[in-house]
């Protein structure tokens, strides 16, 4: 930000994208009625941002809503070898939630190499491996965004990135959060971005 302060003579507004992301929804998308939007970018990364009264939150360390590397929480029992993340972390969300995380799990359980959008279509026809993949990708995604709640408790989760795009993704999450936030009630409505894949350059407009 200063090397381009200094180089252009003029101040520079920056954020990543899902900060954009989040600014954008939180101004005039599908998060505009709410005060606190925590906005989740699912693609070929897996990211998230935070804004509150329709201003982007960085925090103190500028990782704000850095919702994609922290450990993915095991419930349930379940269990999978380690995965390292290019972070210098390991088990990140990035590494399970986003679409080339996807792909990886399904291959690895079925040796079927397929695009997320293919392994929809094939659970929407039947298929016992996609089916079980998508399983998985919900329960995790959905005890991710629990996490979420018990902390910053927001009031609209916002969706972005391709695989926000799989059909009825957010219809199937919505229920799933209650019986995995304290309390065991939950009524955040989770909705795909308004603006699409525009809602990124959208949100560095407004910055």
């Amino acid at each position: 930000k200063t090397d381009l302060e200094a180089a252009l003579g003029r101040s520079v507004s920056m954020a990543n994208d899902a900060n954009c992301l989040a600014l954008s929804e939180a101004v005039d998308g599908a998060g505009a009625d709410g005060r606190i939007v925590f906005a989740v970018i699912l693609g070929t990364g897996c990211g998230g941002g935070l804004a509150i009264d329709k201003h982007v939150v960085e925090g103190r360390n500028g990782v704000g809503g850095e919702w994609g590397h922290i450990p993915l929480p095991r419930r349930g029992g379940e269990g999978w070898p380690s995965r390292p993340c290019y972070c210098g972390l390991s088990d990140c969300l990035e590494q399970y939630l986003s679409g080339p995380a996807i792909e990886h799990g399904h291959l690895e359980r079925s040796g079927q190499s397929m695009r997320v959008t293919d392994i929809a279509q094939s659970a929407a026809r039947g298929g016992d491996a996609a089916i079980e993949t998508l399983s998985l990708f919900h329960d995790r995604l959905a005890n991710a965004l629990a996490v979420v709640v018990n902390i910053l408790d927001p009031d609209v989760f916002v969706l972005g990135g391709g695989v926000s795009n799989l059909p009825g993704l957010a219809e199937t999450i919505q229920p799933m959060l209650a019986e995995r936030v304290f309390g065991g009630e939950c009524v955040t409505p989770i909705r795909v971005a308004k603006h699409g894949d525009s809602s990124g350059v959208r949100g560095a407009a407004w910055l």
